[in-house]
């Protein structure tokens, strides 16, 4: 190995790229699955994440050259040591053995402060271990005696190759799967359903009657002031509401309107079982919410 350190380097970095913008898709898929409103577009995030990228790209580098030289390179070595000397030859499902014993812990240590169920702990031990036994196993061909020699730069390019190939894959999939709809989805309301008794889990209450009117006792609603920080205002009072079903579930609207108070309008998400209201805390694009739920169940923001 020390002879062809360049090359499982190159080898193993390209690999643990590949993986990294498979992973990023893959954590796209589950954001799109996950209940949440509609958020706006932040301008000043886009900027920031386009002025973050070359750092990020450095880093990104420095690290995959750390875990290659560090995990890949000691897991491709001590997996030749154990094929030859328990089995005479090497053998290639030493790496991922070895790589399923040496996440194990990790993923142990993960998951229980965050009470994780067994099919999750599963889930990310089988991540971990591929994330570690790919470049291992596509680096070992470099260093096989009995195989053509392959240069770092032609590894390079298969694995520039089978990567696009398995990036492309994986974005035409998730596209496929979005558009059957997989993603997340608000329930789809009506004026009978909005209608009821909504709590933001504090003590504050909002209660829509089927005839259109509201009742507000210690509603929150939001001021901004000098310093665009947002200011709280208790809203008690009795007025009206209606519902814009919009074009679809993400447009739908519920305008309230009570005396004194700045009410405004409310958008919709949660589950057909539990769907919930909310609307922004000062600017958009903090992100913000204030949300009320049916049932009084238990409610918090979200930052």
């Amino acid at each position: 190995m020390r002879d062809r350190f360049g090359a499982v380097l190159t080898a193993s970095m390209s690999v643990l790229f590949v993986e990294t913008v498979v992973g990023v898709i893959a954590l796209f898929v589950w954001g799109q699955t996950r209940e949440s409103p509609a958020l706006p577009n932040n301008a000043m995030g886009v900027f920031f994440l386009l002025m973050m990228a070359p750092f990020v790209a450095v880093v990104g580098a420095v690290l995959g050259a750390l875990l290659s030289i560090g995990v890949v390179m000691p897991l491709l070595a001590v997996g030749g040591w154990l094929g030859r000397r328990l089995s005479g030859r090497e053998t290639w499902w030493w790496i991922p053995a070895l790589a399923a014993a040496g996440t194990a812990p990790a993923v142990l240590a993960a998951a229980l402060p965050v009470e994780a169920d067994v099919l999750a702990g599963l889930s990310g031990w089988l991540v971990a271990t591929t994330v570690l036994a790919a470049p291992a196993l596509t680096a070992r061909r470099l260093l096989l005696p009995n195989r053509p020699q392959v240069s770092g730069g032609a590894m390079f390019g298969l694995v520039a190759l089978y990567g696009t190939l398995a990036v492309v894959m994986a974005g035409t999939l998730v596209g496929i799967g979005l558009y059957a709809g997989i993603g997340y989805e608000p329930p789809q309301l009506n004026a009978e359903r909005v209608a009821g008794t909504w709590s933001d889990g504090k003590g504050g209450t909002l209660i829509l009657t089927a005839d259109g009117k509201a009742t507000a006792a210690g509603v929150e609603t939001f001021d901004i002031d000098d310093a665009f920080e947002p200011v709280v205002h208790k809203c008690t009072g009795t007025g009206s509401w209606t519902y814009d079903p919009g074009t679809g579930p993400w447009s739908q609207k519920v305008e309230v309107s009570v005396g004194g108070c700045a009410m405004g309008t409310w958008e919709v998400f949660g589950s057909p079982e539990q769907p919930k209201l909310f609307v922004y805390i000062g600017d958009p694009d903090s992100w913000d919410l204030y949300i009320l739920q049916r049932r009084h169940e238990s409610v918090s923001f979200n930052e």
